[in-house]
């Protein structure tokens, strides 16, 4: 396949891509509108649970079975995907609602905490992506990715574990909001959208350490070049 071909395949992808995930943030709204994730205190979300891993798992499928959606993956801007990151510091509204009595402090402390952290660090990865490009081959850039998707992993597993046994501040303040609009639109697509962002971060950090090579994204599409052996982290 020519230069330009591999080009207009990639752009091809990028907006069924961009088609795709628009029609999933549609599906998430509909299903909440529906109360399709709502399940009463103490039962297990496993709805809610479904909406996170279903879509990280059609992520990993298509990853390993279709080359292009790889190639695709392998050449997205990291200084976007952790860009996006700096979202996350909006976890601030979890401790908020639990000031206001609507989440329990099981959940809403460490899943705001961790959010806020890895938003307000997440400014910093970018200025370091674009000053340093062998950045992205650090060691820290892995570990900073490795701590977003445990973030996520806790919080999930908090919030699982708070409305499956109607843990919280009393019987009526559990994580149950959070399967109802709007809130549950952050399990159902922000959360799997997030760690998609982390794991395609980690296969491209695993893949430039192993070449020894760094990218740079001053210019489209991304330009690889020998790493720079003065600025390993």
């Amino acid at each position: 396949m020519t230069t330009s071909e591999n080009i207009k395949d990639n752009g091809r992808i990028k907006i069924m891509v961009g088609i795709v995930i628009f029609f999933w943030l549609v599906l998430a709204f509909i299903l909440g509108a529906n109360q399709t994730f709502v399940r009463e205190p103490g039962v297990p979300p496993l709805p809610i649970l479904a909406g996170v891993l279903i879509p990280i798992f059609v992520f990993l499928i298509a990853f390993w079975s279709a080359g292009s959606f790889r190639d695709f993956v392998m050449s997205l801007d990291l200084q976007l995907a952790a860009g996006m990151q700096a979202w996350r510091f909006a976890g601030l509204g979890f401790i908020a609602l639990y000031a206001y009595g609507i989440l329990p402090g099981l959940f809403a402390w460490p899943a705001g905490l961790g959010d806020m952290a890895i938003g307000v660090t997440a400014s910093w990865i970018v200025i370091a992506l674009k000053q340093r490009p062998d950045f992205a081959a650090s060691r820290f850039f892995r570990i900073w990715n490795l701590m977003g998707i445990l973030d996520l992993v806790v919080a999930v597993s908090l919030g699982a574990f708070s409305a499956a046994f109607g843990i919280g501040i009393s019987e009526a303040i559990t994580a149950f909001p959070m399967s109802q609009l709007p809130l549950v639109i952050i399990p159902v697509f922000l959360v799997p959208l997030f760690f998609m962002l982390h794991i395609v971060s980690l296969l491209q950090a695993r893949h430039l350490a192993a070449a020894k090579r760094t990218c740079g994204w001053t210019n489209s599409p991304v330009q690889c070049g020998p790493a720079a052996m003065g600025h390993r982290a």
